[in-house]
């Protein structure tokens, strides 16, 4: 009887087992228990044209990161729609509401220009979609126009040249003029220089933007004003061009030249010497020493046999600050309130050491004084000089109703 039962009773839980997997599989195909959740994420950057090389820089930092994470955030796998603005505001916030309508996106990373962000900002904020803008510094987005959802990881324009403004002030420099691209960025970067600078300003070009790449009108106006410094900010190809430009015209050996953005490390590469001796001051730079940013740097540069630049390591650690919010919900995408609280408390490894948010979303931070120079092999990087500003918070956070 025993060898009858037995049969009978492996048949039986063998039946039950199928009847088990075909019933999971009827309902997942039915909604009832779906598969586990992909995180969708829109990124929005430049990538064609002269400025594709920050964009570049900034997707290969957050495939660093994602790759760092097992490319997983939360646990859950990643989705990343990379959308090309091509510096146009009008086409930053028509790729912006394709991510949000279209494809849904859980997430959204990236923007380098200022005004391409504050084009896209309504969607952003009418649809609570949680933003991570890891460049773009517009005075709007740290003041009036500040969200409980959008985030930024990099600063607010006015800051970086403010602290190269304390160091002219430090150098005893006396007089300024200062140039950068006549847009939102642009306004703000000088701006900012004027906010700490005590001395006085002796003239100021704002320049087409962002078809100009010849400056000699320019440059001959500065050295008419015989200022005792220079101030200029130009990103990307533009800011290989104007320092070209500067040495070539014999002004460099003449009238020192201060920058913010305008020499990095996608541009030191081309520029070599005519870098050398230009200081600059950035949130972040390649040498400093925490364990997470010697990992970031050296990685990057095993994988893609290049330096990463400061629109990388701003975007790097977007990824982490992501993977931080998403574990700490529990991978419940829904609690949008969740998620933006435990992005606030930005309980995560950033390369720049601590990192804290201020009321308006936007980093407190250290700003530091970089310099270009010469590596035995015959390379050049940038290195950290000195600490200008410790802990900076920008000065728009007052006008942003988030307390």
């Amino acid at each position: 009887m025993r060898a009858t039962i037995r049969p009978w009773l492996l048949g039986s839980a063998a039946l039950a087992l199928a009847a088990g997997a075909a019933g999971l599989e009827q309902a997942t195909a039915q909604g009832m228990m779906a598969p586990p959740k992909t995180i969708k994420i829109g990124f929005i950057s430049t990538f064609s044209g002269p400025a594709a090389a920050i964009g570049n820089d900034m997707r290969n930092s957050f495939e660093l990161g994602l790759d760092h994470l097992g490319r997983k955030i939360g646990g859950l796998p990643v989705e990343v729609i990379y959308e090309d603005d091509q510096i146009k505001p009008e086409v930053g916030v028509q790729k912006t509401q394709k991510l949000i309508q279209s494809d849904k996106v859980d997430f959204v990373v990236g923007y380098i220009w200022s005004n391409v962000l504050v084009a896209s900002l309504k969607p952003l904020i009418d649809s609570k979609t949680v933003t991570l803008v890891t460049n773009a510094g517009a005075s709007q987005l740290a003041g009036e126009m500040c969200s409980p959802y959008v985030f930024s990881t990099s600063w607010q324009n006015d800051q970086t040249p403010a602290a190269i403004g304390t160091y002219m002030n430090q150098k005893g420099v006396k007089t300024a003029f200062l140039m950068g691209p006549n847009y939102i960025a642009g306004k703000d970067m000088l701006t900012g220089v004027q906010s700490t600078f005590k001395g006085k300003i002796v003239g100021q070009e704002l320049t087409r933007w962002p078809d100009q790449l010849d400056f000699s009108a320019e440059l001959s106006k500065a050295r008419a004003a015989k200022p005792d410094a220079i101030f200029a900010f130009y990103p990307g190809g533009a800011g290989i061009q104007f320092v070209t430009q500067y040495a070539q015209s014999g002004l460099k050996g003449q009238i020192p030249l201060y920058t913010a953005f305008t020499i990095d490390d996608l541009s030191l590469p081309r520029l070599k010497d005519l870098a050398v001796g230009v200081p600059g001051a950035q949130n972040w730079v390649n040498d400093l020493p925490n364990p997470t940013n010697k990992k970031f740097v050296g990685d990057y540069k095993a994988k893609y046999k290049s330096s990463p630049s400061f629109y990388g390591a701003d975007t790097y650690d977007a990824a982490a600050l992501l993977d931080s919010a998403v574990k700490a919900v529990h991978g419940n995408l829904a609690d949008k309130e969740g998620l933006r609280k435990a992005i606030e408390q930005a309980k995560f490894q950033s390369v720049r050491g601590d990192f804290k948010f201020g009321n308006n979303h936007i980093p407190i931070q250290n700003f530091y004084l970089q310099d270009a120079g010469k590596n035995a092999d015959g390379s050049y990087a940038l290195h950290t000089v000195s600490l200008i500003v410790k802990n900076d918070q920008d000065k728009f956070h007052d006008k942003c109703p988030m307390k």
